[in-house]
């Protein structure tokens, strides 16, 4: 039996059919915006996902999210 995905890779399937982008695209993208603005908090780099890419909340939210918690995981 698969498990449910859940927490902000629940958001993944409809991020990538509503933006037309992997997920590991965005991913990429917050992972750039970070380097090139070290110390970005979380809501600032959802807000700019939301202005600069036009995403949702939510669906921001759970990139910036999980790409935060794998990178802090990796560390």
């Amino acid at each position: 039996m698969t498990e449910k995905v859940q927490g902000p890779a629940s958001y993944f399937p409809s991020i990538e059919k509503t933006y037309g982008r992997p997920v590991a695209e965005w991913k990429a993208l917050v992972r750039e915006r970070i380097a090139a603005e070290p110390g970005a908090k979380q809501m600032a780099l959802v807000g700019w996902l939301k202005t600069e890419h036009g995403m949702g909340h939510g669906h921001a939210n759970a990139v910036v999210a999980h790409t935060l918690a794998e990178d802090r995981a990796a560390g």
